[in-house]
């Protein structure tokens, strides 16, 4: 029986779904991420554990988000480019979304209700992390501050359980 993470859905920067039940065994790190922000650095370091892990079971979802201080002006057609051109992504982007709101994403709607943060149901800003686990079980949150290579411990002890 798929958890409740994995009945979720979001879809790619070209519109086509893909469905979290796909990731059913593996670890996801999932990310709101910004181009413009000044934690767009954080890039590189998701970057680098997506190589270091993407064939022991990690996943990183990265979803755009311009619902701070415009930090995310790319369309969902040219965002993959600049992420690419800039930081070396090569990770999977989402289609740009809200993480707060009326409108937020499912998946973030989910997160932030097992994952409550400082700031409650409300993600602080850009490079807010969310790890879960291989079951679709929500394991930590982290800060928008918190640097990739912080989050390493938890997913190799995710990935090994």
């Amino acid at each position: 029986m798929p958890s409740k993470f994995h009945q979720l859905s979001a879809k790619s920067p070209q519109g086509v779904p893909i469905s979290m039940e796909d990731f059913d065994g593996k670890v996801l790190l999932i990310v709101n991420t910004a181009t413009k922000c000044g934690l767009a650095p954080q890039f590189d370091g998701l970057e680098v554990l997506h190589q270091k892990y993407k064939d022991k079971g990690l996943v990183i979802l990265g979803f755009p988000s311009d619902q701070f201080a415009g930090q995310e002006p790319e369309t969902n057609e040219s965002m993959e480019q600049t992420c690419k051109v800039n930081h070396g992504v090569t990770f999977q982007l989402m289609e740009k979304c809200h993480v707060n709101g009326s409108t937020t994403h499912p998946v973030f709607e989910f997160l932030k209700k097992e994952l409550g943060g400082f700031f409650g149901s409300r993600i602080k800003w850009n490079f807010t992390k969310f790890l879960v686990d291989k079951n679709g079980i929500p394991f930590k949150r982290y800060a928008p501050i918190t640097k990739p290579q912080d989050i390493e411990k938890d997913i190799i002890y995710l990935l090994q359980s």
